[in-house]
């Protein structure tokens, strides 16, 4: 859950959306500590000060439980929470600066014509609003200013990129980059690339000496036994018995009784396992103990079945190539490898301007093939993020791109086509995705301006005296 906090900090148009989005639920107990008059600063931006107390309502109303701000104190969520809170009182003050204001009359307006309030008429139901509060645990009042709030936001944001026309020419430079054909020459790189058939021993073993680190298998010896109800309590049934077993078995293992002392008072059977190198072919059983390799004695739930296990020995191999697993898995890795090496070394010469149309057509001989793509979003023959930078680049230029199969190609851009059109509908969607893109342009502007507009000061005692009160 941290990681969807942490983009909070980025900007300070980020912590809005907390405030937006989330729906409130109070938790309970936490304000007291803080409260009973006590108003030192959390945080100054500029001359104002955030007080401790308003930052545990924020937390409060957060929607997040406590226990999950404990779980993450380490990973910074006062901080990042904090950033949310910050932003909303930065919009506070810009809101202030510029003297917006919602009657009370639009709030009330915005309310009736909100649809979950709707009966399937169009009319507003009181009574639905008042479910509505009580289901998310808001008072009317509490429910009237956030909607306040938010909407004198969205009135920040329409205010700063009011009046962001796009002119007909940037509208149609849109509509020619995301709409154009693209016609391009490609070469399928497979034949370029060593086969694995053709690596010889010493390539294996010069590879191998070279990687024999990162290259080291484990092997395991272990000992394990299979129990259900049949072979424990001698029914098929899971019953109290079978589980006051289990827990003796765990019981027995905390204490570390060994694992033989455990079997042999159960009548179980055993099996050992030595050398054990994990493949996919592997029982289920064997190949969740390797997965389990980090804790060499306990007790699983596989299936029906419970797994007692016991690891004896847990050993680090270079790998013995004369097994024909392992020798097929390092070709693989040798493979890969020399794919990789001879891509790079491509894509340098054409960064570098050391690759022209002579080599492109030496490489291709009988092999070059053409494709034409329809617009950006064709994706029926390459990986959209391919097309993405084949229609990022100029003509006679080349790149490597890959299809979905994972196949690699040398392409060359070779003609651009436009077609202008005079559907008065794509005329209108290109015309506001390029507002759109002005206004985001201008709203980037404006978090600049924010952050050397105002000073934020963090008082960092009084953020670790929250912190202490989550521990």
């Amino acid at each position: 859950m941290i990681g969807s906090f942490r983009n909070f900090a980025k900007t300070k148009f980020a912590g809005i959306l907390v405030f937006i989005m989330i729906i409130p639920f109070v938790f309970w107990g936490m304000g007291s500590m803080f409260s009973s008059g006590n108003t030192n600063s959390i945080v100054k931006i500029n001359e104002s000060n955030v007080s401790t107390e308003e930052f545990i309502d924020y937390l409060n109303n957060s929607g997040i439980p406590q226990k999950t701000i404990r779980e993450n104190l380490n990973n910074n969520i006062i901080e990042e929470l904090l950033s949310g809170l910050v932003s909303t009182k930065i919009l506070d003050l810009e809101i202030r600066e510029y003297d917006l204001i919602i009657s009370k009359e639009t709030l009330l307006k915005m309310i009736k014509k909100n649809k979950n309030f709707l009966d399937d008429q169009g009319n507003f139901q009181r009574l639905k609003y008042e479910k509505f509060l009580l289901e998310n645990n808001q008072s009317a009042p509490q429910f009237e200013l956030r909607l306040k709030n938010r909407e004198l936001q969205k009135n920040l944001f329409s205010f700063v990129g009011a009046g962001t026309v796009s002119p007909k020419f940037l509208v149609k430079k849109l509509y020619e980059e995301q709409n154009k054909k693209l016609e391009i020459d490609f070469i399928n790189l497979d034949k370029f690339y060593k086969k694995k058939g053709d690596f010889t021993d010493n390539d294996l073993k010069k590879f191998l000496e070279e990687n024999k680190e990162n290259l080291k298998v484990d092997y395991l010896d272990f000992e394990y036994s299979i129990i259900n109800p049949k072979n424990l309590i001698g029914v098929d049934e899971f019953n109290q018995s079978f589980f006051d077993k289990i827990d003796q078995i765990e019981i027995d293992i905390s204490n570390e009784v060994p694992f033989n002392s455990i079997v042999s008072n159960l009548n179980l059977k055993s099996t050992k396992v030595k050398d054990f190198l994990f493949s996919s072919d592997k029982n289920e059983v064997e190949k969740k103990i390797f997965e389990l390799k980090g804790t060499d004695f306990d007790i699983f739930e596989l299936g029906d079945d419970y797994v007692l296990y016991k690891i004896q020995k847990n050993e680090s191999r270079e790998p013995d190539i004369t097994n024909s697993q392992t020798k097929e898995e390092i070709l693989d890795l040798i493979f890969q490898k020399n794919k990789f090496d001879y891509n790079t070394n491509l894509i340098e010469k054409i960064k570098n301007n050391e690759f022209n149309d002579n080599e492109f057509i030496q490489m291709g001989q009988q092999n070059i093939k053409t494709a034409k793509l329809n617009s950006i979003r064709d994706n029926k023959k390459f990986d959209i993020n391919a097309v993405k930078i084949l229609y990022s680049l100029p003509i006679n230029s080349f790149t490597l791109i890959n299809d979905e199969k994972e196949n690699i190609y040398l392409a060359k851009v070779k003609d651009y086509q436009v077609e202008l059109t005079d559907n008065n509908n794509e005329i209108i969607d290109y015309t506001n995705k390029q507002n759109s893109n002005l206004k985001n342009n201008m709203l980037k502007s404006y978090d600049l301006y924010l952050n050397s507009r105002y000073n934020v000061t963090l008082n960092q005692k009084t953020i670790e005296r929250v912190k202490n009160f989550f521990q």
